[in-house]
């Protein structure tokens, strides 16, 4: 990561003062949450994406900013929400919105954030900006509900699931190297291959993340989140299609009903191991990590290119 700071870093302080005046507000109690907001904020990966991006194809602009605090509203918006929705009281080791100013505080503030992001654009006409990005958001929320839909019967193919996590994930980060491009291209071949590129990238995210779940780095023993959540992932899908029927009548009961006993959880985990899930999951993973790598090298080399390389590498070989 020093590295891709190294390549960026002016821009990205730069962008951290546009953001920050990006959301404030005349009301009190919304400047003092987003204040609380920005204090909070994670690695920052998307709008490195969008720089990165950007830079790759000329000097970054004003409208590389903007595409990039578009990108951050919406997904800071959608972060809001999601915690609402899945009722969590943390994020990122923090308190979350809901947890301190209740549910109606929080969806409200999520609104504020849409709104902004749709101003940002529509005030300096950058509706290609908007319109990649609702397309995203679009896809986010069919995402999230066709992932709903499918936990209820536990009865998900692996088609399905890349369906799910193109839509819920990787449709955000494919948006943000999209807008990019764009600001310094205006290139709908290169937006295009870039918007290709991120979605590549966001599934290998995605991946990973699923991976986290059965891993023992950082806490010493996996956590078993996702199945505590019912939440089918890759390495879990690929057991369930490969186990004998009785096996997997065995452990979807376990999903269903008996998801809260960590001995049941571990024989989950388990089993997944000895089938090969997490071998099967690992290579999907590298191999469209692979593929973003391609798309990528259709580009100029140089230290943006290498700077973009690290990045994808950072997201399959992170540690949390």
């Amino acid at each position: 990561m020093k590295f891709i700071k190294n390549v960026i870093g002016p821009e990205l302080l730069t962008f951290e003062k546009k953001f920050a005046e990006s959301v404030k507000s005349q009301t009190m109690l919304l400047d003092r949450i987003m204040k609380y907001i920005i204090k909070r904020k994670g690695k920052q990966m998307r709008p490195m994406f969008v720089f990165l991006s950007a830079k790759l194809q000329g000097e970054i602009n004003e409208s590389t900013y903007r595409a990039a605090a578009l990108v951050e509203l919406l997904h800071t918006a959608t972060l809001v929400h999601d915690d609402v929705v899945d009722e969590s009281l943390e994020r990122r080791g923090f308190f979350s919105i809901n947890a301190i100013w209740k549910n109606k505080i929080a969806v409200l503030v999520g609104d504020y954030l849409l709104s902004k992001g749709l101003l940002l654009s529509t005030s300096h006409d950058d509706f290609e900006h908007l319109r990649l990005l609702s397309e995203a958001v679009k896809q986010m929320s069919e995402g999230e509900l066709l992932q709903i839909e499918k936990s209820r019967t536990l009865n998900l193919k692996e088609d399905i699931y890349f369906e799910i996590i193109r839509n819920k994930t990787a449709s955000l980060l494919s948006s943000a190297c999209a807008v990019g491009a764009y600001s310094t291209s205006k290139d709908p071949h290169i937006t295009n291959r870039m918007k290709m590129f991120g979605e590549k990238v966001g599934i290998a995210f995605q991946i990973k993340d699923d991976l986290f779940d059965y891993g023992k780095e950082d806490i010493g023993k996996p956590t078993g989140n996702d199945i505590k959540e019912k939440k089918l992932t890759l390495p879990l899908i690929f057991t369930l299609n490969k186990v004998n029927a009785a096996k997997r009548r065995s452990l979807i009961y376990i999903i269903k009903n008996q998801n809260r006993d960590p001995e049941k959880v571990k024989q989950v985990i388990d089993t997944v191991l000895e089938a090969g899930g997490i071998a099967y999951a690992t290579v999907m993973m590298n191999q469209y990590r692979d593929e973003a790598m391609e798309i990528l090298y259709e580009f100029p080399d140089g230290e943006v290119r290498k700077a973009l390389e690290d990045l994808v590498r950072y997201t399959t070989d992170r540690k949390y």
